[in-house]
């Protein structure tokens, strides 16, 4: 027995620490995600509750009218009230499974995590329990499906259905502080301006839905009223017949009693807002009475009321001629002080999303301005004004005045790694130089790259200048162009497009071990052909890459970089040029005969060849000083042709020690 109780009370136990490491962080997604989905059924639960003071409705004729329920109606929103109510019995559940921070804890920091289930029960039950139960009571659904058929008709009036918006001011309360917990956690309830504005502009149709609703349902018990005191004044006139109340209800209309009652009264005449000689007056209500909005249908009653309600609210209750009525003057003072207090707040919040939206606009116009001062101050030229409103409009319209360097700078390394490995990894990988490189290599590439914007018709670098900068271009294209230090008759050029690059010359600077601090000079002029997005790497970053990682010293970087670079590519095709020439030179000399500088050459490898084949028994020291100025000779021929080579980077780890 001792047994089976100590193994329960392990499972318990196990169980009850489970239960611990199941709890929800209070600053979690998942919790901060489930805030915004209740927070939006709690609006549409303040939509959906007001539609319950539409479901009286007045039928028949002129002559003989009567009072009913729009049962249709009642059945669809108690469908949609009981879905809505899931949400808040849902929010109970998940209040008993999310974990609590330890105010005592919070001197420093986010403080600390209590997750003990019981600790968690005892602060809900304490705080908000109660609340949330209240709020998710099916209060409406009682009142239609069980209490309202119950009772006499007598009793069904406005104060009967307003008990719905006690409920209401419940739920109400519930939003205010889930808007208040959102903010606390992420600083916001709209993640951009529109949102802000959109989510404010629904709060305020809901207010107008709202006071259209009530506005409704207290003109059908104005309605009402009117028809239960001319019943009453008919019951005591000794020539009129027995006024019974239950006439006015549509489920006896159809009876016998009820027809020559309503052929013999005046009752409806009486309270005919249409009439002059109506003996109520129903004050704010005479517009809606005399247009019939108690007997239309439910769309037309409903657009109508919204209507009143919207125009209410932005006039501030004006011009409202209310009646002696006391119910109708409170009515009426009360909208007036709820329309000050939204459309103020509605302004209000609307001016804020607006300013969000228009805050980069705005602090462009006032850049622009103090840019446009300081060049007119120091009597800048037409032209270079032109150049300078030009570059910083496209970098305004390309960044939207975000300082990306700025906000990657106040970022933790690691996460700031991240961003620029996403940012720039696929653009250098299209780097035939940088593809065959490790990982560990390319992030230390990809952290040290810059946003890089040019206008058209801006120089990048000119032939014969410093270079400091390798491009990796994203968008638009750049004209390279060389006359080889003013060769005359010589001209290369060639377009970059998206996924080229251009400063090769710094990795031949970066990768030699004995370049000095002086940066490269610049074999090429490359210009903007068109608007020019690109990533940059600083000559200093290269060098620091290059000096760290022993990888970009390795032999087999060396035919990549050779097939790709388009200075070697330049120089590769004036070799062969200069080949095809010389071989077109020897053809017409072999025409006419041959020249006396080919026949020495030709003599030369004769003799070279000669020597090779002499008898080994011979002086050698006489051979090798033969080769060597037969073999120096013949190299002196080539000399001219390789001069021109570009400098080629030391590839070897030799040099470089790990």
């Amino acid at each position: 027995m001792s047994s089976k109780i100590v193994l329960k009370l392990k499972d318990f136990s196990r169980i009850w620490i489970n239960r611990e490491e199941s709890m929800l962080d209070p600053g979690g997604n998942a919790v901060l995600i489930w805030k915004r989905v209740f927070l939006v059924s709690c609006v549409a639960s303040h939509f959906i509750d007001p539609l319950f003071f539409f479901l009286p409705t007045v039928e028949g004729r002129d002559r003989q009218l009567c009072m009913t329920m729009d049962h249709h109606l009642a059945i669809i929103l108690t469908c949609l009230r009981s879905f809505l109510d899931i949400f808040f019995i849902a929010h109970i559940a998940i209040s008993f499974s999310t974990a609590y921070v330890d105010p005592s804890s919070k001197v420093l920091g986010k403080g600390e995590l209590v997750t003990d289930p019981k600790k968690i029960a005892n602060r809900y039950i304490r705080r908000n329990f109660f609340i949330d139960l209240v709020a998710a009571l099916p209060v409406p659904q009682v009142l239609v499906w069980i209490v309202m058929p119950s009772i006499s008709f007598k009793h069904i009036n406005a104060p009967f259905f307003l008990i719905i918006l006690v409920q209401s001011a419940i739920r109400l309360y519930i939003v205010i502080l889930l808007s208040l917990s959102i903010m606390e956690m992420v600083g916001f309830i709209a993640k951009n301006g529109w949102e802000g504005a959109i989510y404010s502009l629904v709060l305020y149709l809901v207010a107008s839905h709202v006071v259209g609703a009530i506005f409704y349902l207290t003109a059908v018990d104005r309605q009402k009223t009117c028809w239960e005191t001319q019943c009453s004044i008919e019951d005591r006139m000794a020539h009129k017949g027995l006024c019974d109340l239950h006439f006015l209800d549509c489920k006896y209309a159809t009876s016998s009693n009820s027809q020559s009652w309503a052929n013999s009264t005046n009752v409806f005449t009486d309270c005919n807002a249409n009439s002059n000689s109506v003996s109520i007056n129903y004050g704010i209500f005479i517009q809606a009475i005399q247009n019939g909005v108690t007997k239309t249908s439910f769309s037309e009653k409903y657009f109508y009321s919204l209507w009143w309600g919207l125009q209410q609210l932005t006039t501030y209750g004006n011009p409202l001629v209310t009646s002696s009525f006391i119910g109708e003057n409170l009515f009426a003072i009360g909208l007036t002080l709820l329309s000050i207090g939204l459309f103020a707040q509605l302004i209000g919040n609307m001016q804020i999303h607006m300013r969000s939206l228009s805050k980069n606009t705005e602090d462009w116009r006032m850049w622009q301005t103090e840019m446009e001062d300081w060049m007119k101050d120091h009597q800048i030229p037409d032209e270079l004004r032109y150049r300078i409103s030009q570059f910083f409009k496209y970098k305004w319209i390309a960044t939207q005045g975000v300082e990306e360097d700025s906000i990657l700078r106040q970022l933790p390394a690691d996460l700031h790694r991240d961003i620029k490995r996403y940012l720039c990894l696929d653009l250098v990988e299209r780097v035939p130089f940088f593809s065959a490189m490790d990982h560990q290599l390319l992030d230390a590439i990809c952290e040290r790259m810059t946003y890089f914007l040019r206008t058209e018709g801006t120089y990048i670098t000119r032939e014969g200048d410093p270079v400091k900068v390798m491009l990796f271009i994203i968008r638009g294209k750049l004209e390279s162009s060389t006359t080889d230090c003013g060769r005359t008759g010589f001209f290369n050029s060639i377009i970059l497009k998206p996924g080229d690059f251009c400063g090769e010359e710094l990795l031949t600077w970066a990768l030699l071990p004995s370049s000095r601090d002086s940066y490269p000079s610049s074999t090429r002029t490359v210009k903007t052909i068109t608007e020019l997005e690109a990533f940059s790497l600083q000559a200093d970053d290269i060098k620091c890459v290059a000096s760290t990682f022993r990888m970009m010293h390795s032999k087999h970087l060396q035919h990549t970089f050779r097939l790709h670079s388009y200075q070697w590519r330049t120089w590769a095709a004036r070799f062969i040029q200069s080949a095809w020439r010389r071989r077109r030179n020897r053809q017409k000399m072999a025409e006419v005969g041959l020249s006396n500088r080919w026949k020495s050459f030709f003599s030369l490898v004769n003799d070279f060849n000669e020597m090779r084949s002499e008898d080994v028994n011979g002086s050698s020291s006489t051979v090798s000083h033969r080769e060597t100025v037969t073999v120096s000779k013949i190299a002196s021929i080539f000399k001219k042709a390789q001069k021109e080579r570009p400098e080629e980077p030391d590839f070897s780890a030799d040099h470089h020690p790990e």
